[in-house]
């Protein structure tokens, strides 16, 4: 009785959350990890020895409800010392008397050795395999590193020296490139400049990316006495670059519009709306590319297209001719033909769609076809076609559908893509398993189709697939973990 009512005092004299996992018997611990699959676990010498530490893993604890577990086990205790003995853990042995591990899938993962901030805590439990915090790297002690709104505002207002903001994405690879040279320029530029840090990917901050105009990651801003003038917009500078430009600052130059197809010295016709049907009238067999000027693809498949064309468009007894239309400019074209996505290449013979061909590409495979046209094989059924647990979602509908949901795991795909089609099956194997859980969605989005690329560019898809976990409409992390069904379980933390 003794024992329990110091053991409940020792509790409340720390203030430690009811959602700190209290383990002693080895059973339990064991119990603990075969359930949890992310735990973080204080070893303290004494009941009271890991007091301080208690205090910030009560908030930690908060934040990270529902995604990761702390557990604290007193090896000071006789059940405790039990338990820490078969584990093989003495915290004595450690500075503070208290020792940090991590558990994940059921076994040892690693020591935590980050800073003991409630920051680089919650961060570290919601990717344990992340990379640290930029500001956790000590050559980063110079760049001043913004959590809030509120210390953005405050730094601008306060602030003498000119400041050049970084706003960026923890995940974002140009970053990661850029922040040794941001943060190399911050310590050469110290006393007369501040150069400052800000991962504002996170949704609370969409109105502070849409005053400076944050279209992408990173992107540079810089302030004079708190007033906004103009970006920085060279993303291969060197650290000099950086501070020579700070003693100089300019505005970013115009950048030279891109030419358009149509308007460039190529063999292929070029289509509208008002010329389209005359011109098959008069071309009895055409090969039509549709497509986007935005669209990669589109932009790789272009010379060889163009170079089909110097051979079949330049030769009056052909067996066809190539066109092309630009369906952002002629949306009527692009509604009548539904072209959903890009580039998609059509035969037309005497005026009449005949056949969509996906499979042309490539110059060789374009003549080919037109020396001798005939129908594809038949289309594989897209995934979207295919019966599953799986939700696609489109531009109009993502917002709206992720809102609803507590745990939804997002992909973001090309059909094209091998790697993708690997993932689709265990994918669509973990969606099936969680079919009937409300709160959790497993939901896919196609970023090569319709308007999709504009969520996938503001969800800041770089490469396919790119999975997403949101919590209730709001991007918490991107998983990078292993892509069977397994890790996919692991949402539900």
């Amino acid at each position: 009785m003794f024992y329990q009512v110091w053991l409940l005092s020792a509790l409340d004299a720390v203030k430690v959350s009811p959602l700190i996992d209290k383990v002693g018997d080895h059973k339990d611990f064991k119990k603990l990890l075969r359930t949890r699959t992310n735990v973080l676990v204080l070893y303290t010498k004494t009941a009271t020895s890991g007091d301080s530490h208690l205090k910030l893993l009560s908030d930690v604890a908060q934040t990270v409800k529902g995604q990761g577990t702390i557990a604290w086990v007193n090896c000071g205790d006789s059940e405790g010392r039990k338990l820490c003995k078969k584990v093989k853990v003495d915290p004595s042995s450690k500075q503070g008397g208290i020792e940090l591990l991590h558990y994940k899938d059921g076994t040892f993962h690693t020591e935590y050795n980050r800073p003991t901030t409630i920051k680089s805590m919650v961060a570290f439990l919601k990717d344990p395999s992340g990379p640290p915090l930029w500001e956790e790297n000590p050559e980063a002690k110079d760049v001043v590193h913004i959590e809030t709104e509120k210390d953005f505002r405050k730094l601008l207002k306060k602030e003498e020296k000119p400041v050049l903001m970084m706003f960026y994405a923890p995940w974002c690879g140009v970053c990661k490139r850029m922040q040794p040279i941001f943060q190399k320029a911050a310590t050469e530029a110290k006393g007369q400049f501040v150069l400052a840090g800000m991962n504002v990917h996170p949704s609370e901050f969409d109105g502070l990316k849409q005053e400076y105009s944050v279209k992408g990651y990173p992107t540079f801003c810089y302030f004079e006495k708190g007033k906004f003038l103009f970006h920085y917009e060279n993303y291969g500078a060197t650290a000099k670059d950086i501070t020579d430009w700070l003693k100089n600052p300019q505005p970013p130059q115009p950048k030279t519009p891109e030419v358009p197809w149509s308007e460039m010295d190529s063999a292929v016709f070029h289509l509208t709306d008002d010329t389209f049907d005359s011109f098959l009238e008069d071309h009895p067999a055409a090969l039509v590319m549709f497509y986007a000027p935005w669209c990669g693809h589109c932009k790789k498949m272009k010379p060889e297209y163009d170079e089909a064309a110097e051979i079949l468009n330049k030769d009056a007894d052909g067996p066809g001719v190539l066109a092309a239309v630009d369906t952002t400019v002629h949306k009527a074209l692009g509604e009548r033909f539904k072209i959903s996505g890009f580039p998609t290449v059509k035969y037309f013979e005497k005026g009449e769609e005949r056949y969509t061909l996906p499979h042309l590409r490539t110059k060789n495979m374009i003549v080919e076809y037109m020396h001798n046209p005939q129908a594809p094989p038949p289309p594989e059924l897209s995934w979207e076609d295919k019966p599953s647990s799986v939700s696609h979602l489109g531009s109009e509908d993502f917002r709206e559908a992720l809102k609803k949901k507590k745990h939804a795991l997002v992909m973001f795909y090309a059909p094209w893509c091998p790697h993708c089609k690997n993932a689709v099956p265990h994918f669509t194997t973990a969606a099936e398993l969680f079919k009937e859980d409300r709160k959790i969605v497993y939901a896919a989005v196609d970023c090569t189709k319709g308007q999709n690329h504009e969520v996938c560019k503001q969800e800041g898809v770089e490469g396919y697939p790119t999975f997403n976990h949101y919590n209730y409409g709001k991007f918490v992390e991107r998983y990078n973990g292993d892509r069977g069904v397994r890790k996919r379980r692991h949402v539900r933390v």
